[in-house]
C-alpha cells in the first residue's frame, strides 16, 4: 500500500508540473526591422453595402491605405489533441496572394512543437514535426485562411479588384473572394453598436481527410490600436461542431509594407 501511495503521489506531482508548464506564456516573436515603403491611399468606393461602408469609414476614414504586405505577431492558446497549450505565432502575408504561418507551442515558455504553414500560388502545405498535410482540401481551407486574416489589413478587400461585397441586411454582408477558377464566400457580421466586424462565417474542410465542409467561425473579440493602426487585437477561431474556440490569439504587433520575400524562402522548422 505504501508503494502504491508513493506512485500515486508521484503521478499527482507529475501532472501538476505538466499543468504548471502550460500556464507559462512564452516570449513573443520580436518585431521585424522597420523600413517599409510609404503607404499610398485610394478613395473609398461609393457602391459598398451600408454596413461595409460604415466599417471602412470607422476604421480608415474616406481614404483606404494600399497594403501589399503585413506581419502580424502575438501570443495565445491553441487546443491540440484535446490539450490547450500556450503558443506564440507570426503570420506573414503578401496580401491577397500568399501567407506563411509560424506557430510554436510551448511548455514553461520553451518551444516543444513548431508548425510551419505555407500558402503560395494557390497551394497549401502544413508542416508538422510528425508529418506534412497537403492536397486540394488543404488548399480550400488555406485560401479561406488567407482572406479571413485580411481582417488585419482590411483595405485588401477593397484594393483587390477580384474581391467584391454584396448586401444582405443592415448589419450583414457577403464577402466574395477568388479561389482557383471560381470564388469562395464569407458571411460577415458587423456590430450594430460599433460598426466593426465581429464575426466571419465560411464553410471549410478541417483537413485533407475531411469528407464534408464544416462551419468555420472567425470571431473578433476586441478591436484596439497597435502601432497607430486600428485593428483586431483579440481573435477566436471556432469549428461549429466543437462549439468552443480551438485557438484564441492576442495580437501584439502589426507591421505593414515590409520586405517579406525572404520569409517565404526560409525552410520550415
Amino acid at each position: 500500500m505504501k508503494i502504491i501511495g508513493l506512485v500515486l503521489s508521484g503521478i499527482v506531482v507529475l501532472m501538476l508540473i505538466l499543468w504548471l508548464g502550460l500556464q507559462v506564456q512564452p516570449q513573443g516573436f520580436p518585431e521585424l526591422a522597420a523600413g517599409g515603403k510609404e503607404v499610398s491611399r485610394v478613395a473609398l468606393p461609393d457602391d459598398l453595402p451600408a454596413p461595409v461602408e460604415r466599417f471602412y469609414e470607422k476604421v480608415f476614414g474616406g481614404e483606404i491605405p494600399r497594403i501589399d504586405t503585413a506581419v502580424i505577431s502575438g501570443r495565445g492558446t491553441m487546443r491540440i489533441q484535446g490539450i490547450t497549450m500556450p503558443v506564440r505565432w507570426r503570420f506573414t502575408h503578401q496580401v491577397g496572394k500568399n501567407y506563411r504561418h509560424e506557430i510554436e507551442t510551448t511548455w514553461f515558455g520553451i518551444p516543444i512543437l513548431k508548425v510551419n504553414e505555407l500558402y503560395m500560388d494557390g497551394t497549401g502545405r502544413l508542416e508538422l514535426p510528425f508529418g506534412i498535410s497537403e492536397g486540394p482540401r488543404i488548399d480550400q481551407g488555406a485560401n479561406l485562411g488567407l482572406w479571413s486574416e485580411t481582417v488585419w489589413m482590411a483595405s485588401g478587400w477593397i484594393t483587390d479588384p477580384r474581391v467584391r461585397w454584396e448586401a444582405v441586411d443592415a448589419d450583414t454582408a457577403l464577402l466574395i473572394v477568388p479561389f482557383e477558377e471560381g470564388t469562395q464566400r464569407f458571411i460577415v457580421r458587423f456590430d450594430p453598436q460599433t460598426d466593426l466586424i465581429r464575426l466571419m462565417e465560411s464553410m471549410r474542410y478541417k483537413g485533407e481527410e475531411s469528407q464534408e465542409k464544416i462551419l468555420w467561425l472567425n470571431q473578433v473579440q476586441e478591436w484596439g490600436e497597435l502601432n497607430q493602426v486600428f485593428t483586431p487585437v483579440q481573435i477566436a477561431l471556432i469549428w461549429f461542431d466543437e462549439g468552443t474556440p480551438w485557438a484564441e490569439l492576442s495580437v501584439e504587433s502589426v507591421q505593414y509594407n515590409l520586405e517579406v520575400e525572404d520569409v517565404f524562402q526560409e525552410k520550415g522548422n
